[in-house]
């Protein structure tokens, strides 16, 4: 008898998880966590590569800050970008950056740039990224360890650089 209980529950809850699966989940929100403002050296690129044309872009400093962390971008990182013929380019940047109380953290910055046109044939511009933070579990900055971020582009002609504002996915 208990046998065929355990059956009828299993069946039972099979059916209900199958009938949620064709209800869509909530949209996930997003939360504002920091802004970067990234200083750049001079680029440089290695052409004709047999992935692409690969850009090296020197990251110089900078500062960031959000409302639970505020620092410095440390100077030695780069944003390394692979371009193809078609308008697409994939960007990789890595570097560190220290809170004003003196935590490094390690972020790894990957992203898309693709140039295009829309379904109306008009000129279109795409630029998404989304940095991992790598800071120390037993820090207060903790937090980036265990969320996923989005990040977009803001230009500005007063900053010679780029400004990433990054929000994290609830």
């Amino acid at each position: 008898m208990k046998k065929l209980f355990f059956a009828a529950l299993l069946t039972a809850l099979a059916i209900n998880v199958s009938a949620q699966n064709n209800v869509p989940a909530e949209a996930p929100q997003l939360e504002f966590a920091l802004q970067l403002k990234v200083t750049l050296g001079e680029a440089f690129s290695i052409n004709n590569t047999q992935h692409g044309r690969r850009t090296v872009i020197p990251i110089t400093g900078g500062t960031f800050e959000g409302p639970q962390l505020k620092g410095t971008i440390i100077n030695g990182g780069a944003d390394y970008q692979l371009a193809n013929a078609d308008g697409r380019t994939e960007l990789e940047a890595i570097y560190c950056i220290k809170t004003d109380d003196g935590t490094y953290i390690h972020v790894r910055n990957r992203g898309i740039i693709a140039n295009g046109k829309d379904a109306d044939g008009k000129p279109s511009f795409y630029f998404r990224a989304a940095p991992q933070f790598e800071a120390p579990a037993d820090s207060k900055y903790g937090w980036l360890n265990n969320s996923l971020f989005v990040c977009a582009p803001t230009f500005s002609s007063d900053f010679k650089g780029i400004v990433l504002n990054v929000w994290r996915v609830k």
